[in-house]
């Protein structure tokens, strides 16, 4: 049974959680043989100030700023 953790930064919609979860759950059955009712997936939605990328936290970094902003905007 796959049991699987996804991390997103907050904002995420519903829909877009529930197509991501239906995309992993074809790809867990297509490729490990799973059955789709023993697929578990757990969302944990986390915040720009306490993840990082190369050493930069996300709320701070120029790189992500437009994705950070547009994520906001959603929630």
């Amino acid at each position: 049974m796959p049991n699987i953790t996804v991390e997103l930064l907050s904002g995420r919609t519903l829909e877009q959680r529930r197509e991501f979860a239906k995309a992993v759950a074809d790809s867990a059955v297509e490729i490990l043989g799973a059955r789709r009712q023993d697929v578990r997936m757990v969302f944990s939605e986390i915040t720009p100030d306490i993840v990082a990328n190369g050493g930069v936290l996300a709320s701070e970094d120029e790189s992500r700023a437009g994705v950070v902003a547009s994520l906001a905007d959603k929630s």
